[in-house]
């Protein structure tokens, strides 16, 4: 490393921006799980989801911009959906029930969308720069620096909307007591219609980012799982732990399958930051920026 530190400041970047990317869809699990406690196993789903109706209406002769307001109002309803006709039926139940039912909702919004855009790789092209820069000796690719420039902005206007306005402290007040937020006039259902509703616009930037770099493709959702690790690392409640979580995986497992993949085969990206998550339980379960839970008896 230290012979050649232009070439690991382009690996730690590369990585980073993959990081960013993990985020964007970690985001997505936080934001359900702060406003419900639900942890929403769809959401790597929901990103294969909205990028296959983006990139089909596409195809069918959309302009993107029109796609993408489409595709954003399809997300919406789909959340309108999951709360009618699933969570409202399963208020008080146990949180092992509800993540059954994300269960369930994943693997219904991967048939629907297979039945509805079919099984292809789709490549999706919506004007986002490839080009390369140079930062003195340092290669940047233009499209990991759009995606880490996009994900930035998202991520503060989330942290800015539930820390300043009313429905951010509305959702906080859902995610800490149910029945007290009831109790005060929150309506619980609306604000879990727009809590999955913001998880789908995430999970839409997030399937536009990948779609853009590997294709609309099945095994997206797959790599949108690479956000578990992140939360387990970063915390599940917390917006900024998702970040933190992200870059660190993003960057660790880019260096260690450039300096280490060798000894071990090759190809350790796939299941480095598993492996990372699995010894940071060890030491602190709830994350670096995650709640600790004490209950006393």
């Amino acid at each position: 490393m230290a012979d050649a530190p232009e070439f690991l400041a382009e690996v730690v970047i590369a990585g980073l921006m993959s990081g960013v990317m993990y985020s964007l869809v970690a985001l997505g699990f936080v934001l359900i799980y702060k406003a419900s406690g639900i942890f929403n196993y769809a959401q790597g789903i929901m990103v294969l989801f909205a990028a296959l109706n983006f990139v089909g209406l596409i195809d069918s002769g959309l302009h993107p911009i029109l796609a993408f307001v489409a595709t954003l109002a399809i997300m919406i309803a789909l959340s309108m959906a999951i709360e009618r006709l699933v969570l409202r039926r399963l208020v008080n139940q146990q949180q092992i029930i509800l993540f059954m039912a994300t269960i369930g909702i994943s693997f219904f919004l991967e048939g629907f969308g297979e039945i509805i855009w079919g099984g292809n790789v789709r490549p999706l092209d919506v004007g986002i720069p490839s080009d390369v820069i140079f930062l003195d000796d340092i290669l940047i690719q233009e499209a990991d620096l759009f995606a880490g420039v996009t994900a930035a902005f998202l991520v503060t206007v989330l942290a800015l909307l539930f820390r300043y306005t009313a429905v951010g402290r509305a959702l906080r007040a859902v995610a800490d007591d149910h029945q007290a937020a009831l109790s005060i006039g929150i309506p619980l259902n609306h604000i879990w219609i727009i809590v999955w509703a913001v998880a789908g616009f995430v999970a839409l930037v997030a399937g536009i980012m990948w779609g853009s770099k590997l294709g609309v493709q099945f095994s997206i959702s797959i790599v949108a799982l690479k956000a578990l690790p992140v939360l387990i690392l970063g915390g599940f409640t917390s917006i900024p732990g998702a970040i933190i979580g992200g870059l660190i995986v993003g960057a660790g497992e880019k260096v260690a399958e450039v300096y280490w993949g060798g000894l071990f085969g090759g190809a350790i990206e796939e299941w480095f930051a598993y492996i990372l998550a699995l010894f940071f339980l060890f030491f602190r379960p709830q994350g670096l920026f995650g709640d600790k839970i004490i209950e006393r008896v």
